[in-house]
């Protein structure tokens, strides 16, 4: 009975939530020609715990129940999966702020643009793909929204829903699409640089060769703590509000992700608040960044397990593919040519246009710089609006 305890309380939501982490830092480390998976090793580490949780709910030992799986798992995991969430987006904008005004110029143009266009391309193959296959269009926009990694815009295409079982499919679909949708992207920003013979230490040098006047610079402001958590959590907090805003007519808000990254974004650029100092530590901002990623990878994956097996289908899972593919490789492509993006801001509007928050993180990796943030920071925000917007109209059209 003794052992029982022991064993319910070990396979408790925390202890779960750090072995999930432990297990994919293991698994993402493991390298192959030179690509790995890095931190979405924890993604498929979580996903097959959910796994795990779809065949075997609970089980006896020593006459004692294990509960694995209650009625508050997926909530719990949902409320994990938003903490990380706003922890590693407003780092991002903390992160970015500072060279992303001032920095903000007709090529910026660019990266808005490219939001606009991935989105497009992805809205107009999965059109195509229902057009030919006759595939529920709740369905194809849950698949669409999965192969996109958008959460607002799953959450979008529920509200507008008819009915209980189209918003059930929209759900089905975003979690057989979400896996290859964030490892498409991850492996992406890997594999692209090599394909192309890229000098990553070369082109590093010369990203970060630029320079931005910082304001103020000779003021002293009063600063709350040492490490820089009072700015970080007042940007957090103020992200929510900034997200939790509606616009009329259309019912969009920016929710956590959105409102974060910009309250993030305006926090970072002017870097205090009257006399109160709100610079943050680099070391802060990477481990809260780290932090927050992981968090979103495990909030995300048990559930999107729980889910897949009893509706992945391989027909679905090679639509999702090819809403993850396509747009990515044609908004690489647009940026390459026709807005002639350097390959670090280039993969970083990739990783912003595919609402992509893991491959973010691994591209940071790959270049070694956090400079790469503010392309994604550019482009996010604009394609973020276009797929919630998107799922609507696919909803209304059909």
């Amino acid at each position: 009975m003794y052992l029982a305890d022991v064993v319910s309380s070990m396979l408790s939501i925390v202890f779960v939530i750090f072995a999930i982490a432990t297990l994919g830092y293991l698994l993402g480390s493991i390298q192959v020609k030179g690509i790995s998976l890095g931190s979405a090793g924890v993604l498929i580490v979580a996903l097959a715990y959910g796994v795990l949780l779809s065949y075997v709910p609970s089980f006896e030992m020593f006459g004692k129940e294990i509960v694995l799986l209650g009625e508050n798992t997926k909530s719990l995991f949902s409320f994990v999966s938003n903490i990380g969430t706003a922890l590693f987006v407003t780092a991002v904008g903390l992160i970015a702020g500072p060279k992303f005004f001032r920095t903000f110029n007709k090529k910026s143009i660019s990266y808005l643009c490219l939001g606009v266009i991935i989105i497009a391309i992805g809205v107009i193959a999965a059109l195509i793909i229902v057009k030919l296959t006759g595939t529920d269009v709740n369905l194809m926009i849950g698949i669409l929204t999965g192969a996109l990694t958008s959460t607002p815009g799953l959450a979008a295409a529920k509200e507008v829903a008819v009915t209980e079982a189209a918003a059930n499919a929209a759900t089905a679909g975003y979690g057989i699409a979400y896996l290859f949708g964030v490892l498409g992207v991850v492996l992406f920003v890997q594999i692209m640089p090599k394909i192309l013979k890229v000098n990553v230490a070369e082109e590093n040098a010369k990203f970060t060769q630029i320079k931005v006047d910082v304001k103020d610079s000779n003021k002293k402001y009063f600063q709350i703590e040492d490490m820089g958590f009072f700015p970080f959590f007042l940007a957090i907090a103020l992200g929510v509000v900034i997200g939790s805003i509606k616009i009329p007519g259309i019912n969009f808000s920016l929710g956590t992700s959105g409102g974060t990254l910009v309250a993030g974004l305006i926090i970072g650029h002017f870097g205090h608040i009257g006399p109160i100092d709100c610079k943050i530590t680099k070391q802060t901002l990477n481990i809260m960044r780290e932090l927050g990623l992981i968090l979103f990878l495990i909030g995300a994956g048990v559930p999107g397990g729980m889910n897949f097996v009893e509706n992945v289908k391989v027909a679905y899972f090679v639509y999702g593919v090819i809403l993850t593919t396509v747009p990515m490789v044609v908004g690489f492509v647009v940026a390459k040519y026709v807005f002639k993006l350097s390959i670090f801001n280039n993969l970083g509007s990739i990783t912003g246009g595919m609402t992509s928050t893991p491959a973010l993180g691994t591209l940071i990796s790959v270049t070694g710089t956090d400079d790469v943030a503010g392309a994604y920071a550019a482009t996010y925000p604009l394609a973020l609006v276009s797929i919630v917007i998107a799922a609507r109209v696919m909803v209304m059209l059909f």
